[in-house]
């Protein structure tokens, strides 16, 4: 067999692995983003170690292009007003899992009511968690009614895996920007590549434009999730 010719016939196999690791949403085909499957898994990915908290100590920051710089605590956060959000999600290994179940409080309701002001021509935000994690997001997809900074997943709080005690969920992007462990928000005027853009991964991150990577194709093997720890 030739060179070629058995690498294309692994690549098939893995696509079918896949496939097979898929579940069947009848009447969800068009809320499925190309080249994605659909599980009933959460599997879980990131890079690093799952971080451990002192509550007494932790803090969410919110800096760069803003009139004034906030910090805000755990207890802040569970003050503010909780909103429940029902959605799909979409990994750039290509799984989707749909009717995720969601709470915590919305990034426009925090800005609003801690009274956070992003300074003229701020239209970028680069996300920051642990441990030295960061991603860009324009601030305009972080606006939208479904945009959390999350607590609790399915009716009870996330797990350390998942991002305890607190993960961004932008559910129009691919999940690699809805940052685990989120610490802080950085205002900017200037879009600025973060980890895994600075990798080769796109800086918008749109499923159904699949929107994978910012050129060539790194590879990404189609059946790596199904390899990953899940619950």
């Amino acid at each position: 067999m030739k060179r070629h010719d058995k690498a294309e016939k692994l690549k098939q196999q893995s696509a079918q692995q896949t496939q097979s690791m898929g579940v069947e949403l009848p009447g969800f085909e068009h809320r499925l983003p190309p080249g994605q499957v659909w599980t009933d898994r959460f599997p879980i990915l990131h890079e690093g170690q799952v971080p451990e908290y002192d509550m007494e100590q932790w803090t969410l920051r919110f800096f760069g292009e803003v009139e004034e710089e906030r910090t805000l605590t755990y207890r802040e956060l569970l003050a503010l007003p909780q909103v429940q959000v029902k959605c799909d999600i979409h990994c750039v290994t290509r799984w989707s899992k749909a009717d995720t179940h969601w709470e915590g409080v919305r990034f426009r309701d925090v800005l609003e009511l801690a009274g956070i002001q992003a300074k003229s021509g701020a239209v970028y935000v680069m996300v920051h968690a642990d441990h030295d994690y960061e991603t860009n997001v324009p601030l305009a997809d972080l606006m939208g009614d479904d945009v959390l900074l999350a607590h609790s997943y399915d009716g009870k709080p996330l797990t350390p895996k998942h991002g305890w005690p607190l993960r961004l969920l932008v559910p129009h992007l691919y999940l690699w920007k809805s940052a685990k462990w989120i610490r802080g928000f950085e205002l900017m005027h200037d879009n600025r590549p973060g980890f895994w853009e600075r990798n080769g991964f796109h800086l918008e991150a749109d499923p159904f434009r699949e929107e994978r990577f910012s050129g060539e194709d790194l590879g990404l093997p189609e059946d790596e999730w199904v390899h990953k720890e899940y619950d």
